[in-house]
């Protein structure tokens, strides 16, 4: 009987395996990056991004709408976070080439336990860093949007509509697909 139960038991278990195998293989021959970006079209229930208020290096206030008109990427992040760190060279290229286009927010989810603004500012510096930082000092920010794990992205048009959020660290290559759909029209 025990002979029996370990051969059901290490059979489902290859099969288990073969499944996995395959299924990686499917969704690693079929995924495309960016090939779940919107098509650019608005629809009439487009979702309009939330105002916050973040600080500056200074300490002072600066509001998401004070950005009205523009496409802007919000970024948030955490110097303790390593998706973070990873995806922050993407970022600063992406701001090189557009920060004349679309207003970058990098945003530090500044909790003052695991995160203080003194550490991303050391961060930011050492690494050479050029993109405009905020501190979001009272987790409001990150609240509004869900950011709910980090890194946490979204892309917002000139007229103000979410275009595209994501949580989790991002490509390189997505994150320049998403700024040419926010630049076309």
């Amino acid at each position: 009987m025990k002979k029996t139960k370990f051969a059901v038991i290490v059979l489902c278990a290859a099969v288990l395996l073969l499944a996995a195998v395959l299924g990686y293989e499917y969704l690693s021959k079929n995924y495309q990056p960016g090939n779940e970006v919107p098509s650019g079209e608005t629809s009439s229930e487009a979702t309009l991004a939330p105002d916050f208020v973040v600080y500056d290096g200074e300490g002072n206030a600066v509001n998401f709408s004070d950005f009205a008109g523009k496409p802007v990427v919000i970024n948030f992040w955490a110097t303790w976070c390593g998706y973070c760190v990873k995806e922050m060279p993407s970022f600063e290229k992406a701001f090189a080439e557009y920060g004349d286009e679309i207003v970058f927010m990098m945003i530090d989810v500044t909790d003052g336990y695991q995160e203080t603004k003194e550490d991303a500012m050391k961060f930011i510096e050492e690494k050479g860093y050029t993109f405009p930082v905020y501190y979001d000092t009272d987790l409001s920010a990150a609240g509004v949007y869900g950011a709910s794990s980090l890194p946490a992205t979204a892309f917002i048009n000139a007229e103000g509509e979410l275009v595209h959020g994501q949580l989790g660290m991002m490509s390189e290559e997505s994150l320049f697909v998403y700024i040419e759909k926010l630049l076309e029209k």
